[in-house]
This record gives C-alpha cells, sequence and structure tokens, in this order.
C-alpha cells in the first residue's frame, strides 16, 4: 500500500542531531544488518545507556513473571515510586510498556531508564514486559505475549497494587505497533483502557511514506534496519498486511483507548504515525500528537545529547496523569 502524508517534511536535524549523527558515523561501527542476531543484541545493549540520563532512583524496581498462554514464564520489571500510596496499600494506576528494537532485538533492561522515568513523572505503577523476541519467536509470538501480560495485568491487579479500572498501555517503535494492537484487542473483549502512549509506532506493512523515502538513509533508523527486522520477525512476507502487523490495516478502530502519540521529525516512520493518528481521529477516537522536529527515531533514550527527550517524556507522562485521572472520575 503506497501512502503519503500532506505534512511537510522536517526542515532537518537540529544542531544537537547533527552533531550526534555526526559522531555516530565517524565511531565507524558495523551496520546492524551486517551483524548476527545474538551481535545486534549485544550492540544495541551496549549502547543503550551511553546517550541517556543517570537512572532516577525509585522506590521500588522489582522483577515479577507473568505465564504465557503455551506455560512459558516472561519477565515483567515493575516500577514503583508512590511511598504513601503504595505503603497504604492503595491501588495504582499501571502502564504495560513494552520496548522497541524491531521485535528482534531490545529489552527490559535497553529500556530501564525510560520506564523509570515514567513511573516517576506519572506517579503510575508501570510494568515493561520481556515479550519474546524473533527469530526463535517469530510473528505473531510478540503480539500474543503482550497480550497475555495485558490479561495478566488486569485479573490479577489487586495482587499486583494496580486498579484494574485505570491500565494504560504503551511502547516505542516495534513495542508502539504491540500497544496499537492491544488497544484494539482491548477494545475487541470490551475492556476500557485508559490510554495507548505511542513513541513513534510503526504502523504499515510497507515503507512507502514521503518521510520513509527521506529519512531513509542517514538518520539512525534506515530502510535496511526495517527489511532486517522483519525479515527475521515474520515467516511470510504476506504477513505483512496482517493488522497484527501493521495495524494501519485494521478495519475499524472505532471505539479504542484515547491515544497519545510522540513522533520524531526526522524519522522514516514520522508519516505512519499521523496517518494513523489520523485514521484514530476519523474513527473518532481522541488523540493528542505532539511533534518533535530536528530528532530522529529513538530520541527518547538520548536524554543526555538532546533537550527533546526530557520533554516528550514529561508530556507522555502528563498524558498518563491526564487519561488516568479521567478513568477514575468514570469509574467512580
Amino acid at each position: 500500500m503506497t501512502t503519503s502524508s500532506s505534512r511537510p517534511l522536517d526542515a532537518g536535524p537540529s544542531p544537537e542531531m547533527q552533531n550526534l549523527l555526526q559522531r555516530i558515523a565517524r565511531a565507524g561501527r558495523p551496520a546492524l544488518w551486517d551483524l548476527g542476531v545474538e551481535q545486534a543484541r549485544q550492540a544495541y545493549a551496549a549502547s543503550s545507556d551511553v546517550l541517556d540520563i543517570p537512572p532516577p532512583k525509585l522506590t521500588e524496581v522489582l522483577d515479577l513473571d507473568c505465564e504465557a498462554r503455551d506455560g512459558v514464564r516472561l519477565r515483567v520489571r515493575r516500577y514503583r515510586n508512590d511511598v504513601e500510596r503504595s505503603t497504604a496499600g492503595e491501588a495504582l494506576p499501571a502502564l504495560l510498556y513494552l520496548h522497541g528494537g524491531g521485535f528482534v532485538i531490545g529489552s527490559v533492561e535497553t529500556h530501564d531508564i525510560l520506564c523509570r522515568q515514567l513511573a516517576l513523572y506519572a506517579g503510575c505503577a508501570v510494568f515493561a514486559l520481556d515479550y519474546r523476541l524473533a527469530p526463535e519467536y517469530p510473528f505473531p509470538t510478540a503480539v500474543n505475549d503482550a497480550w497475555d501480560a495485558l490479561v495478566w495485568l488486569r485479573e490479577n491487579g489487586p495482587m499486583l497494587g494496580v486498579d484494574p479500572q485505570s491500565i494504560a498501555i504503551g511502547g516505542d517503535s516495534a513495542g508502539g505497533t504491540l500497544a496499537t494492537v492491544g488497544a484494539i484487542m482491548a477494545r475487541d473483549e470490551g475492556w476500557r483502557l485508559a490510554l495507548q502512549l505511542l513513541f513513534y509506532p510503526g504502523t504499515a506493512g510497507w515503507a512507502q511514506t514521503a518521510s520513509a523515502l527521506h529519512y531513509g538513509h542517514g538518520y539512525l533508523l534506515e530502510r535496511e534496519h526495517l527489511d532486517w527486522f522483519f525479515g527475521r520477525y515474520l515467516r511470510d512476507p504476506a504477513q505483512r498486511n496482517d493488522w497484527r502487523f501493521a495495524p494501519m490495516f485494521a478495519p475499524d478502530l472505532r471505539g479504542v483507548a484515547p491515544a497519545w502519540m510522540g513522533l520524531a521529525g526526522c524519522d522514516l516512520l514520522h508519516d505512519e504515525g499521523v496517518l494513523y493518528a489520523e485514521r484514530l481521529r476519523h474513527a473518532g477516537v481522541p488523540v493528542t500528537l505532539r511533534e518533535w522536529p530536528g530528532v530522529t527515531h529513538d530520541f527518547i533514550r538520548m536524554g543526555r545529547a538532546l533537550p527533546q527527550a526530557g520533554q516528550a517524556i514529561r508530556s507522555a507522562a502528563d498524558a498518563l496523569l491526564q487519561a488516568f485521572s479521567g478513568a477514575s472520575a468514570k469509574a467512580a
């Protein structure tokens, strides 16, 4: 499917982003798609906090696990920082967070600092899921794991210190894809999620937008990355048209959870996000779309180098606060 966005392309990288891109180019690291899967995972993990802020201290960071449908135990890391409410036994609103990494790389560890910030600023519990990765576990395993974790969180809310009526789902990049799919599946089950929190989600099966063509090379996430990721995640190219991989193809978006979406201006996935936001709005779904010009994909994990990272995370946390407040009012 060929798509386009009517919005003008970003003017180009900011001075801070341009300097960062030049530093990365001078480092001369091998392209991810030239590495084996384990090498790629190790390289991504090694670089995950190099450009980010120091990990904020929280009241609790605890590794739990939940059971997937095939009996496998999946690691779930719980972040909490509300001392008074936790001590009093009061249930907290919760965010199920799904990390990015093209369904092949990434983990709870690579997104630890981001999840700490969301828990700190939004005053909620954040549950970060280590869903299973391809190629060992191809599509739709990650989708199933994300859904099973959402069911676990909802059904075990009281035991986990969570208000089952105040649950949001979120993620970045491939994790954003999983979050959009989870929101659709929750709608189909008649569940009311407080919010779907999406950082530059992948929503289409084919990168053919204007931003994909313009920012496909030289801006961190490249078209070759997508080919490498999707070639390992999907068993068959025809699965690119499955809405659980490309939620743009979902037949009906009416009634899904309200969305907050944060996009990077110099990102090949930018227009996919815009187009998906437009689809949601046409379906009557409330959408807050925020764009940060001059930065690339994955900028929210570069807080030490880019001020836009902190801005985006604060904006997302504010959206969670507002959504949870609205969910509590409806429950009352």
